[in-house]
Order: C-alpha cells, then sequence, then structure tokens
C-alpha cells in the first residue's frame, strides 16, 4: 500500500493537501475566475463584505463556503472539520491530553450540554468528588448548559498543571469545584474473565492510535491465562483507524487478505493481509455487533466471517463501506473525503448493507426513553403524567407545546480503565455467545 494513501474507516487521521491536488486537481484563484460560477462566489463573498448592513465575519463566512461546497455532495462521510474541532480530533486520535479525568456525554435532548458518563478512578475529578450524572452549568466564566459537547471538551481540557474551575448540578443543585488539569491516557480495550474461564474484550473504538497495542497486550493476557474461548465486543463501535482494524483481525487470522480497497477507477488493492504469528489468538472465537457497529468493527466482523474464523452475532450491523482521505488544511482545519469502498475477504460490498451476524439476536442492553409531545395549553401551564408509579411533569412553551424525553439506561461502565462490566442477565447478545461457547 502507499505510505501516502493512509486510508481510514469511520473518522480521520493526517495526510497531506498534496496528495488531494496529485490525484483530483486543484483550483487556484487565477483559475477559479474563469469559470462563471467560480467567479460569481468571489463576487457574492466581496458583496457580503461591502453591502451587508451588519459586521461580517469574514473566517465564518468563508467556512461557510466551505461548509456548502462540501454539503453539495450529499455524503455524510466526508466533511470538514473546523479548526478547534480538529485540535479536539487530534488529541482522541492520540489517546492522551490533560484533562480532569471524566467521561462526558450529551445532557440534552438535542444533543447539546454536557453530563458525566464515568469519572476514572484516578484524575482530579474523582479526587474532587465529582460523580457519574453531575452535569455541566460553567466552565469557568462561561456557561455551557446548551453548549456543544466539543466545546464543553475543550473548555475542560488545556494545559498541564492549569487549573479549571467547573460549575455542576447535581439533583438540579449547583456546586463549584477548581481542578488541576492532569494527564489522561484514555483505554479504550476492556477485558474481563467470565465464568468458565471464557475471555471477553470489548473495542470502545478503534480512533485511538494506542488501540492497536491496548488490544496486542489484552490478547496476550488471556493467552497467559490459558483462555481457550474468547468473544470479542464490538457493539457501539462506530470504527475508526482502517490499519487498527487490520491489525486486531490479524490477531485472530494467519493467512490471505482481511480487507481490500476499490477506488472510483474500479481499481481494488489489498490493504491489509494476516500473517501467522506466535501472539496470534487460536481458540473458539465468537464477535458481538449490534446496529451501532459501523466502518472497522465491520472490516473486523467482515473478515472473521468471511475467513469461517469466528461466528458473528447480534443485530445487523450499520453498513459504513467506505474509506476517507483526511487533508490538513492552511487554517488548522481538515477535509476528510470519501476515496474509496472497502471490501471483505470474500469480496462483498457492505455499504448501507451491513454484516449480516450468523446468529441474529436483538440487543436488550439500553432500554427506549420515554417520550412524548403535545399541544393546546396555555404558556407556563403545566402537565403532569404518571409513569410507572412516578409523576412527570413537563412546562408548556410560549406556543403552549410541551415535550418529554426520558433518559436512556446506559451499559454500566468501570472506573478502573482497561477493565470491562458486563451484565449477562440483562444482555441477550452476551448470553447467546455464552450458550455457543458452551
Amino acid at each position: 500500500m502507499n505510505a501516502k494513501r493512509l486510508t481510514i474507516v469511520g473518522a480521520a487521521l493526517t495526510a497531506t493537501a498534496a496528495v488531494a491536488y496529485a490525484q483530483l486537481g486543484g483550483y487556484s484563484q487565477t483559475n477559479l475566475t474563469n469559470s462563471a460560477v467560480g467567479k460569481t462566489l468571489l463576487d457574492v463573498i466581496g458583496d457580503l463584505k461591502q453591502y451587508y448592513l451588519y459586521p461580517v465575519d469574514e473566517d465564518k463566512l468563508l467556512r461557510g463556503a466551505i461548509n456548502g461546497a462540501v454539503g453539495s455532495l450529499n455524503d455524510e462521510f466526508t466533511y470538514y472539520s473546523q479548526p478547534e474541532d480538529n485540535a479536539i480530533d487530534a488529541e482522541n486520535l492520540a489517546g492522551n491530553f490533560y484533562g480532569i479525568g471524566v467521561q462526558l456525554v450529551a445532557a440534552n435532548p438535542d444533543g447539546t450540554g454536557g453530563k458525566i458518563d464515568n469519572v476514572f478512578k484516578t484524575g482530579a475529578a474523582i479526587a474532587a468528588g465529582v460523580q457519574i450524572g453531575d452535569v455541566f452549568v460553567k466552565v469557568d466564566d462561561t456557561e455551557v448548559i446548551n453548549s456543544k459537547l466539543n466545546e464543553i471538551v475543550r473548555l475542560v481540557r488545556g494545559k498541564q498543571g492549569t487549573t479549571v474551575t467547573i460549575t455542576f448540578a447535581r439533583g438540579g443543585k449547583p456546586y463549584t469545584v477548581k481542578m488541576e488539569r492532569q494527564p489522561v491516557t484514555i483505554v479504550d480495550v476492556e477485558q474481563t474473565i467470565l465464568p468458565g474461564n471464557v475471555g471477553y474484550i470489548a473495542l470502545n473504538t478503534f480512533y485511538n492510535e494506542k488501540v492497536s497495542q491496548q488490544f496486542r497486550a489484552a490478547v496476550a493476557d488471556m493467552k497467559k491465562k490459558n483462555v481457550q474461548k474468547l468473544i470479542l465486543d464490538l457493539r457501539d463501535n462506530g470504527g475508526g483507524l482502517l490499519n487498527a482494524g487490520v491489525d486486531v483481525a490479524d490477531q485472530f487470522l494467519q493467512s490471505g487478505p482481511i480487507v481490500s480497497l476499490r477506488d472510483r477507477n474500479k481499481k481494488t488493492e489489498v490493504f491489509g493481509t494476516a500473517r501467522n504469528q506466535p501472539t496470534d489468538y487460536t481458540g473458539k472465537l465468537v464477535v458481538l455487533v449490534n446496529k451501532n457497529s459501523a466502518s472497522a468493527s465491520e472490516v473486523v466482523s467482515g473478515a472473521l466471517q468471511d475467513k469461517g474464523r469466528a461466528q458473528v452475532i447480534g443485530e445487523q450491523t450499520f453498513g459504513k463501506g467506505v474509506a476517507q482521505i483526511p487533508i490538513n488544511l492552511p487554517d488548522g482545519g481538515k477535509v476528510a473525503i470519501v476515496n474509496s469502498e472497502w471490501l471483505t475477504p470474500k469480496g462483498r460490498q457492505i455499504h448501507k448493507k451491513g454484516v449480516t451476524p450468523d446468529i441474529v439476536v436483538k440487543d436488550t442492553r439500553n432500554t427506549t426513553a420515554l417520550n412524548f409531545s403535545g399541544s393546546g395549553l396555555t404558556a407556563g401551564d403545566k402537565i403532569t403524567l404518571n409513569v410507572g408509579g412516578k409523576p412527570v411533569t413537563v412546562t408548556a412553551d410560549k406556543d403552549g407545546k410541551f415535550t418529554y424525553t426520558g433518559e436512556v439506561k446506559r451499559p454500566t461502565r468501570s472506573a478502573t480503565q482497561g477493565e470491562a462490566v458486563v451484565d449477562v442477565q440483562n444482555d441477550a447478545i452476551l448470553q447467546k455467545a455464552l450458550d455457543l461457547l458452551k
């Protein structure tokens, strides 16, 4: 594989703008004006700056044009990341940064706000008494109740040794803590031993440069414990680095192609080939997937299924079978461009199709959130419904409308990174895997 064509699945890595110009041809300021549409674009931008009633943020204007150009492709996997988002993305990819030692999820139904999803056993947050479920209200002097999650992350992270003052709400009551940012290394591979000496390894994402190293260590630990039956859990793993997916699959395969890439000219090239290594795991294997298993997760499950190496159990996977080339841009942002589709060892193209499990089982770990809406009230009126013996009260907005979305039950996470927590009793997919391994 050409080293310059470092390709990913599901997220983005690093490349140079030169690659894009070489492959696609580039516009310059000179030849842009040779096109009537190109000249129109420049004229509109100039006219807005000259005539618009209110001050024009030039950077915001130009980024709007960039997003418009990318959006015109109507491809959700080709996108532009602004510099501040790209900086957070780079830290996530590296798998280490300076923060307070927590994991965040959105606090509001529309995906905004932030609340604590997990508190690591080491770090500033646990020492300060921060708890799972605490909601972010302010970070230093910035109110973040309705901020984007990435904005909250950006404010919380910073340079080592600096401090951040955060106001949380717990049960509706605010409290404020001052914490020192400390090194945080994200472990995205979790493991445990289930009854009967059945090994269990879960991969949360492939979008972490340390995943291959972490996974190899987990497999080595399973072999050290003489595990002969192993469960590989790829549920809710949205993908990431293609080479990390290849490396994970290679831990279970000894020969042959793992995945191939096909470009727009229908040229197909093998991206990863399995190697017979002393560190390989050769015992019995099952793979767990669900509707959120995507891209690199589908590369792994598809390869192991095609090779007859493992039985795949769970739900139809997401169906993200294209790879992107990421290009760093002069403003510090990045554009990820879909440049190929990937194929399983048997030549299956799974984009918008997904991987069909050998044994289909519904994922029962998460409950469906209660939600309801209505109208016809007076602004400010309250309505109370009795749900499961408990009152649920909502307030009508200025138009007399009301909505309610309950919390989704999320799987329990261990505060010790790398340690997996499972609930066999309420996990039908895991139950089926254990039955199969018996």
